[in-house]
């Protein structure tokens, strides 16, 4: 008789669109490990009850955290890694004894990406202030950027983003942009939409043609759609610009190691996303 394979997962809502499947039992299968990841879509309100119950119940021993509960997550973990006290989200939780232990790749995985990009910014302008904005500054942060501009509609969470990271921001220029024109991105190298706006077919664009300067990248988070009204409008004007596939991709390589044990067969993963197209 085979043993029942490892489960292992992600949790958000929504989460349909999701790739990580694809790239993790790709992995698994490449691998040989008997392990399956699928998807646990956990509507608003019901995260307490899916860690107290469907957790044990199904016995998952590990799962990856997306939109909304990087940061809601944190009540419920027992132990942080050092990621995770420093952005105040988690992207990553290992179940080991009932005991969930929380780690943060997403800034891992967004620094790889930007050095395989061959993209090294020195004055960025952020739209977003959730978990994975605070993942994307605390890796630019260690890549020593100069000046930090973050855009939130909620004006309140900019600057509570800057009180959370202030031991590795202090040195930087920051400044918590009360609208979309206070960021000054034509003054900028580097954009990065770390907010939701974009991933459904009725989203604005949030910025203009003339707030884009000629040597900006922009880089969107969301990978699906592949070529969001942001990328588009930075394709129009002849900007490099990427959407956050690789960041994914990466992110989910060292989630891999985290679940596995093993070395993540990096090229097995990219290709398993690929092939989506």
């Amino acid at each position: 008789m085979s043993l029942k394979p490892k489960l292992y997962g992600l949790i958000g809502f929504p989460i349909q669109h999701s790739l990580s499947p694809r790239m993790h039992n790709a992995a698994f299968s490449r691998l040989g490990i008997n392990a399956k990841y699928k998807l646990f879509e956990v509507k608003p309100g019901c995260l307490k009850y899916f860690l107290s119950t469907a957790v044990k119940k199904e016995k998952i021993l590990g799962f990856n955290v997306t939109y909304p509960y990087k940061e809601e997550i944190l009540d419920f973990l027992n132990s942080k890694s050092g990621g995770v006290k420093e952005i105040g989200a988690a992207n990553t939780v290992l179940v080991e004894k009932n005991k969930l232990k929380g780690f943060n790749t997403d800034y891992l995985g967004f620094s790889a990406h930007l050095k395989e990009l061959k993209v090294r910014p020195k004055k960025v302008a952020i739209i977003g202030s959730g978990g994975a904005s605070r993942a994307v500054c605390l890796a630019l942060a260690k890549m020593k950027i100069e000046e930090l501009a973050v855009y939130d509609i909620d004006q309140f969470k900019s600057i509570n983003l800057f009180k959370n990271l202030k031991p590795v921001l202090e040195k930087i220029k920051f400044k918590a942009a009360a609208s979309i024109e206070e960021l000054a991105i034509y003054a900028k190298d580097l954009l990065v939409n770390c907010s939701p706006v974009g991933m459904r077919q009725t989203d604005p664009c949030l910025v203009k043609p003339e707030d884009l300067g000629s040597s900006l990248f922009v880089y969107d988070l969301i990978y699906s759609p592949q070529e969001t009204k942001l990328l588009s409008l930075a394709k129009s004007l002849n900007l490099k610009f990427s959407n956050g596939l690789g960041m994914l991709l990466y992110q989910g390589a060292f989630a891999f190691k985290l679940f596995s044990g093993k070395a993540a067969p990096l090229e097995t993963m990219r290709m398993a996303l690929l092939k989506r197209r």
